[in-house]
């Protein structure tokens, strides 16, 4: 059963792994926001192997964020 879950594309194993967490919380899942969650995700991802965008580490990011806002980061 997981290797058929595994062979899925990306955006129905997002909307599989969404239907399983709302089974586990009692919530209905919204396909169409689940949907559209997979679709930004993906976009998100294609850029950045594009190299439209960049990351770092957390650290950093919330090291330069306490620095804009000041104050210490929480996590």
């Amino acid at each position: 059963m997981i290797d058929e879950a595994l062979r899925l594309p990306p955006d129905a194993r997002a909307a599989l792994a969404g239907e399983l967490l709302a089974s586990l919380e009692g919530e209905a899942v919204d396909s169409d926001r689940e949907a559209a969650w997979a679709d930004e995700i993906r976009r998100r991802l294609e850029a950045w192997q594009r190299g439209e965008v960049t990351s770092m580490p957390a650290d950093d990011f919330l090291a330069r964020l306490s620095e804009t806002v000041g104050g210490k980061p929480t996590a």
